[in-house]
């Protein structure tokens, strides 16, 4: 039994920021072997929706919109400005999605990625009330959109807030809107899961998205990641979204700096794009039937 998985890649191994400009990736990413295409959204004032949109058409790729949480988008910010910003922000996003036809719009949108710090209780549970009212509000900008949220945990490194499929969970019940569900990035989980498989399975019928890499952000197949417990993890959850590479060129400075990539992870992007590809439907062929489907997400924090 072989799961009935898409495949995407984001256009940040190749460059950025995403401009229409960008679009001459498709061409290359379509004659790889892939469905869909991640556009992570640095500045949607850089993006022509109806020439991305004749591109998408053109190379019959669909389209995954991502967010980017620079320090000036934080909703959980002791500013409020900084929320107003956020959601401005995310409005934009929201009504990308909406014109070029995707179903969600995905990111840690929850606060500023970098923002990792020691803080009190106080100060974590005023910061999570925020983020809780905060996307609240986003959930019903995606719902009159007719859109969905994907939420996505980060690693400890690069946010104190919401790390692990636990805790991504417990904000999308206190959020407790039918928008409001989960992306789930396995360069995170490599890092802060215990046990990959129970953290798909906890996710459950809310996981909307999936990325990927190899722990050290390389071509999928070529490090120490439990591909095999992903594959569990999804059998039983009987997941039907798509898997995207996401990874990033050190060629972009100020990209690579943001995420700490400090040398080249392989000699060539492109190889990195079409080797991992040809490993990811490999994997997939392997899938097994679980030995307990689990259908939806019923645990309670």
């Amino acid at each position: 039994m072989s799961l009935d998985l898409k495949f995407g890649v984001s256009t940040w191994l190749w460059t950025s920021p995403f401009t229409t400009e960008t679009t001459s990736l498709f061409s290359k990413i379509k004659q790889m072997g892939y469905d869909m295409v991640e556009i992570p959204v640095e500045d949607p004032a850089l993006i022509d929706v109806q020439q991305v949109k004749e591109a998408l058409a053109e190379h019959e790729l669909e389209p995954i919109i991502c967010g980017a949480f620079g320090t000036s988008r934080d909703l959980t910010h002791d500013e409020p400005s900084y929320h107003q910003t956020s959601l401005q922000y995310i409005t934009s996003c929201l009504d990308i999605c909406e014109g070029l036809g995707a179903r969600f719009f995905a990111g840690p949108m929850y606060s500023a990625v970098g923002k990792a710090r020691l803080v009190t209780p106080e100060q974590k549970k005023l910061e999570w009330e925020r983020a809780v009212t905060n996307l609240h509000k986003v959930c019903r900008l995606a719902e009159d959109r007719g859109l969905q949220l994907a939420l996505e945990p980060l690693n400890r490194f690069e946010s104190d807030l919401i790390n692990t499929a636990e805790d991504v969970m417990r904000l999308v019940q206190e959020i407790n809107h039918p928008a409001a569900n989960v992306l789930l990035d396995g360069f995170h989980m490599n890092i802060e899961e215990p046990d990959i498989e129970k953290a798909i399975r906890l996710v459950g019928d809310k996981l909307l998205h999936v990325q990927v890499s190899e722990n050290y952000r390389g071509t999928p197949g070529t490090g120490q990641t439990r591909w095999d417990a992903y594959m569990r993890g999804l059998t039983a959850i009987q997941y039907k979204g798509a898997v995207s590479i996401e990874s990033f060129t050190p060629e972009v400075k100020e990209l690579a700096g943001a995420v700490c990539i400090w040398r080249p992870l392989v000699p060539s992007q492109d190889g990195f794009a079409s080797e991992g590809l040809q490993f990811l439907k490999q994997w997939a062929a392997t899938a097994q039937p679980a030995a307990q489907a689990v259908p939806q997400a019923t645990t309670s924090f």
